[in-house]
């Protein structure tokens, strides 16, 4: 039982520094985000110790069939780490992002407490459990979309806490559906729900799965619950953008995995209807996502119609129910993340040292910003899926599981897709790099002066980081490769 409670740490360490912050009168205002970060490292020890580790800890038992409890696995370790590290990579950035730190604290005590809350989320050990910390997550998270204070800002706020509660309650159903239908909610590799158990309830149950994907799909930015992002994404503060395209996105796709592998089953939704309108959903969101972003031209709602495209690539890989496209999946969340959080980071330091907010506003910035706009033109080429860059890796995977998944129309529209919208992603990506390093010459054809603009190492070494690893992880793919192989050999 003692070394169960490793799990409460990850849990009740940024808990008590946020209320450490918040009330504690004489800490001083500089040194507020180097707290910060100085927690967030221990954070991420600690989050992988606890998932790493073979540990269960019942929190509170109402009865035999609902308890809440944290029992980490795999994907306990990805989701959990990967959050982690980025909770700290931004903690160092946003030290110089936001200059001289406010009076008011909300925005880093919230920082801190939704990483304890994400923490919890992912170590989880049934669905019960996992739902509480979901919504606890929504209602940190939500101070961080509204700290601007703005009346934009308010109302991106109302708008992601709209489609987050009616997401949730669309998922809560399913829930109400398993537990009446009888169906266990501990997460088990693999799922519950065979043709014996579902007997007669099996139209229902299928419905329950639908509700569930539909409803944490909102978080996930697939349609038709997508509205949120890029709206809260203009207004939101940069280091928020980035952590909340790059990691709150994937909370989302975490509950859908751990409804469709370790709660039902693929064995059970393969070939129903549930997966091919899962399949349908998904690749409408990738099309329509980066037909919209091409078109967009405010940079930071551009990078959010991005994310809703991108992320559904991850969910495409899930509703495949193939071990292939499941191991792309997996990959692609890894390097997203890496990916997005630079874009919206790189945004967000182009914006602080110039003010410029729209994408076709960018002219000379490679001139203005060299370092910040060759990290953004390394990770959109990783973006794109340009060899050998990670994303390559994952989304070869994708179209390779599409392919051997063998679905009718999915097998060859599934690819595709992916491709046209490699396409769209290269069509609003490279036009700022083009322009912000080849300018236009004046009239008199000389080539136009641009003044350079600092470039705060605190910002830039972040930004680097997660460069090294988008394109490094298509370089020396093996080692993540195999553990993710893991995760997926428990459920397929």
């Amino acid at each position: 039982m003692k070394g169960n409670l490793i799990l409460l740490v990850p849990v009740l360490l940024p808990l008590l520094a946020g209320g450490i912050l918040a009330f504690g009168k004489t800490f001083p205002k500089k040194w507020r985000w180097r707290f910060v970060a100085a927690v967030c490292a221990l954070e991420l020890v600690f989050l992988l110790v606890a998932a790493g580790g073979a540990y269960e800890l019942t929190l509170v038992r109402f009865n035999e069939r609902l308890a809440f409890v944290l029992r980490p696995d795999g994907l306990s370790l990805l989701f959990g780490g990967l959050t982690g590290i980025m909770w700290l990579v931004s903690s160092v950035y946003s030290e110089k992002y936001f200059g001289h730190p406010k009076e008011g604290r909300t925005y880093e005590v919230f920082y801190l407490i939704s990483i304890g809350v994400i923490a919890a989320l992912c170590l989880s050990g049934n669905l019960v459990t996992m739902y509480m910390f979901y919504e606890l997550m929504t209602l940190s998270v939500l101070p961080l979309v509204i700290e601007e204070r703005t009346k934009e800002a308010i109302h991106a706020g109302f708008e992601f806490l709209f489609y987050s509660i009616a997401g949730a309650f669309l998922g809560l159903s399913g829930f109400f559906i398993f537990y009446s239908c009888g169906i266990p909610l501990e997460f088990v590799a693999g799922g519950h729900i065979t043709a014996e158990i579902a007997g007669e309830n099996k139209e229902l149950l299928l419905v329950a799965c639908f509700l569930g994907i539909v409803g944490f799909g909102s978080k996930a930015g697939m349609f038709p619950l997508h509205g949120w992002l890029p709206v809260a994404h203009p207004v939101a503060p940069a280091p928020a953008s980035a952590l909340l395209s790059g990691n709150v996105t994937k909370m989302g796709v975490l509950f859908i995995i751990r409804i469709l592998y370790y709660i039902a089953g693929a064995d059970f939704l393969r070939g129903s209807w549930v997966q091919y309108a899962f399949l349908a959903l998904t690749m409408i969101t990738i099309l329509m996502g980066s037909v919209i972003a091409s078109r967009e031209k405010l940079l930071k709602k551009r990078l959010a119609y991005s994310t809703v495209s991108q992320v559904s690539y991850v969910l495409f890989g899930v509703a495949l129910m193939h071990p292939v496209a499941l191991l792309g999946a997996l990959m692609h969340v890894v390097f997203h993340s890496a990916v997005k959080n630079t874009l919206f980071l790189s945004a967000g330091a182009i914006i602080h040292q110039t003010g410029i907010t729209r994408a076709d506003g960018l002219e000379g910035i490679g001139r203005r910003m060299p370092v910040t706009t060759w990290l953004y033109t390394f990770v959109s080429l990783t973006l794109i899926g340009i060899p050998p860059t990670s994303a390559f890796l994952s989304k070869w995977y994708l179209a390779d599981g599409a392919l051997s998944a063998d679905i009718p129309v999915v097998r060859y529209l599934g690819p595709a897709i992916l491709l046209i919208s490699a396409v769209f992603t290269a069509a609003y990506l490279l036009p700022i790099s083009v322009t912000g390093f080849l300018p236009g010459r004046e009239e008199n054809g000389q080539l136009k002066a641009y003044q350079r603009e600092k470039e705060p190492w605190t910002m830039v070494i972040p930004m680097a980081l997660l460069t090294v690893a988008a394109v490094g992880f298509g370089l020396f793919p093996n080692g993540l490769m195999h553990f993710l192989s893991g995760i997926c050999s428990t459920v397929l």
